[in-house]
């Protein structure tokens, strides 16, 4: 038999397609099942438990129903009835209820508005009039101070709306209390502003004679400056920094003038600074 022969005879060719699968199979179980096939397996058999899932959810309604159904046929028409009505009557005690309450709400408002009206009245009228409403109780002192030598009949006499005579009488009068009442606030002291002020000078070194250092202090005069109480404080290596305290009024003396004229004593000061500022 030739070559062409023998070929002819065979049919795997023909067959291919199973001898693949078969090839498929048998490497396959040589290596174990494919991680495609197990993927596949692990999802039919999560659908498997999402049917019957589905199926128990089903049947659990069916059930349910059916039990509603035998319940509602139970029931009386009557009672149903009875059940409805009552409903019915709750929900109209309940909008009676809403109704009184929004009643009570609205004559609250309005008196809240009322009373915001008088108040916008109130202010739009000191508003209007701040020079009425800034005046002092004091400017009362000097009409009775003017008036009280007058006897009780002559303040009777005086009438506001009565000819030009005496409306110029009341003019002066005005004219005499408001000049009364400006010498009166001239007479009062003015207030003067003062600090108390706590300096730190600290010396070149501890061969520094600190009581003449203090001396040279002290000899800084000016208008508006009191010199009080001073100590030594320790600094360190031996060295000892003056601490005095000053009262000073705010107008005339001031910390930059302070320094400028204690640090003009070069041979003892090094330095100064305010340890403390207080007003007093």
């Amino acid at each position: 038999m030739s070559g062409l022969q023998c070929l002819a005879s065979e049919n795997i060719w023909f067959d291919k397609q199973r001898y693949d699968e078969a090839e498929k199979c048998f490497y396959e179980g040589a290596n174990g099942p494919s991680t495609h096939q197990q993927q596949e397996r692990d999802v039919s058999a999560i659908l498997q438990d999402i049917a019957k899932s589905r199926q128990n959810i089903q049947q659990s309604i069916n059930g349910a129903k059916t039990t509603l159904q035998h319940a509602k046929g139970r029931q009386p028409k009557r009672q149903h009835r009875n059940s409805s009505s009552h409903g019915d009557q709750e929900l109209v005690s309940r909008m009676k209820s809403l109704e009184l309450e929004n009643q009570t709400l609205n004559k609250v408002i309005e008196s809240m508005r009322a009373a915001l009206q008088k108040l916008e009245t109130r202010v739009a009228v000191l508003e209007k009039t701040p020079a009425a409403a800034a005046v002092p109780s004091a400017k009362a002192a000097p009409v009775k101070q003017v008036n009280g030598d007058d006897d009780d009949d002559d303040d009777d006499d005086i009438d506001l709306f009565g000819s030009d005579d005496e409306d110029d009488e009341a003019e002066r009068l005005k004219k005499e209390r408001i000049d009364a009442y400006t010498a009166k606030k001239a007479k009062k002291p003015v207030l003067i502003a003062k600090s108390s002020i706590l300096l730190d000078v600290k010396p070149w070194d501890d061969e520094t004679d600190m009581a003449k250092l203090e001396e040279c202090v002290r000899t800084v005069q000016m208008d508006g400056l009191l010199w009080g109480a001073s100590k030594l404080v320790p600094v360190g290596y031996g060295i000892k920094k003056l601490q005095i305290n000053c009262v000073v009024e705010d107008d005339k003396v001031g910390t930059d003038i302070l320094e400028e004229e204690i640090t003009k004593f070069e041979d003892f000061v090094q330095s100064v600074d305010v340890a403390a500022f207080n007003k007093i």
